[in-house]
């Protein structure tokens, strides 16, 4: 591998995506790509006692499906990079504790899936490998309860305000394989303009996606063009246009080719969820669910994902901190 300008890698023996797993719950079910996830939830408990453990379940779940799907056995996969947005990362380190595979959990917020692409990409290309897992989940009913309001409180939902995803999302990368490959990562930089409505997450994260975008593309010399699709993790409606019209001062014309996958999970009109999707598993399902099958139809051979992330946590809400934000751009291309 090699850097390439300020922050990009590039890779010279780029590694497969081998195979992906998503599990939704009952509201991503009733959006417009459910037939794409493997499994469906009926509801938020799963059979589980509380919320957290649901979620752990789902990416237990998620993380055995992939590894079915894959043809591999457990111990033939090399490492395994999870995490997800509660406290220490419970879900991933709870769900994944009897996986029996060297484990490194990790945190972005909501970019944890493109991160662990990166970080799995990193470790394969260098040889210390041949398979590695990325997996991240996230639910709304406990990301709720730690980030805002108890869902028993029903409080009013402002319209840019998001829906938290309740699933997982699962891939693998592997050494040898025919594609989709991962041919470049371009990690970014942490961006903080100030913002500090938690009901606003768009608006914190579009400046860090912005510098993300442009780095890729300066470091690449590639053009938004390039690329058949650039998709953003959960800006969602709000963040979504932000992300555009910044884009546009700064001479790059993204609107023909870019959507987000917060946008696409749900439908706004028909499941008020005004903003659109958000949390880990929003990247995480879209890619591994509808992304990833366009990818095997061929009907995108050049992607860009770009994972977007709010570094933030009750705490610092409460002492009026601002919301910093991130984004890890990743380049799938067959």
């Amino acid at each position: 591998m090699q850097k390439v300008g300020k922050q990009t890698v590039k890779f010279d023996a780029p590694p497969t995506i081998l195979q992906t797993a998503s599990i939704v719950g009952p509201k991503e079910a009733d959006g417009p790509l459910a037939k794409y996830f493997d499994q469906c939830l009926e509801d938020e408990f799963w059979g589980e006692s509380t919320w957290e453990k649901a979620e752990s379940k789902i990416i237990k779940e998620t993380v055995n499906t992939v590894i079915s799907k894959s043809g591999l056995s457990s111990e033939q996969i090399d490492y395994c990079f999870a995490g997800d947005l509660l406290n220490q990362c419970i879900s991933s380190s709870f769900g994944l504790r009897e996986l029996n595979i060297p484990f490194i959990g990790i945190f972005g917020a909501c970019s944890t899936f493109v991160e662990a692409l990166c970080l799995a990409s990193v470790f394969i290309e260098g040889g210390a490998g041949k398979n590695a897992l990325c997996a991240a989940s996230s639910h709304f009913c406990s990301a709720e309860k730690q980030f805002r309001f108890p869902l028993e409180l029903g409080n009013q939902r402002p319209p840019s305000s998001q829906w938290t995803v309740t699933g997982s999302g699962a891939a693998i990368v592997t050494k040898d394989g025919t594609g989709p490959y991962i041919t470049h990562i371009t990690p970014g930089k942490i961006v903080d303009m100030g913002i500090k409505d938690v009901n606003n997450m768009g608006a914190a994260m579009a400046p860090a996606a912005l510098d993300t975008l442009i780095t890729h593309f300066t470091d690449t010399g590639r053009a938004p063009s390039y690329y058949d699709a650039i998709i953003t993790g959960d800006l969602g409606h709000v963040g979504k246009e932000i992300l555009i019209e910044l884009a546009q001062t700064k001479g790059y014309n993204i609107k023909s080719n870019y959507n987000d996958c917060g946008v696409l999970i749900f439908d706004k009109e028909k499941q008020d969820t005004h903003s659109g999707g958000s949390g880990c598993a929003c990247c995480g399902t879209v890619f591994s669910g509808y992304l990833y099958k366009m990818l095997q139809d061929k009907k995108y051979k050049k992607i860009l994902l770009i994972a977007t992330g709010a570094l933030t946590n009750a705490t610092t809400s409460q002492q009026g901190e601002s919301i910093p934000g991130i984004a890890h751009a990743v380049s799938i291309e067959l």
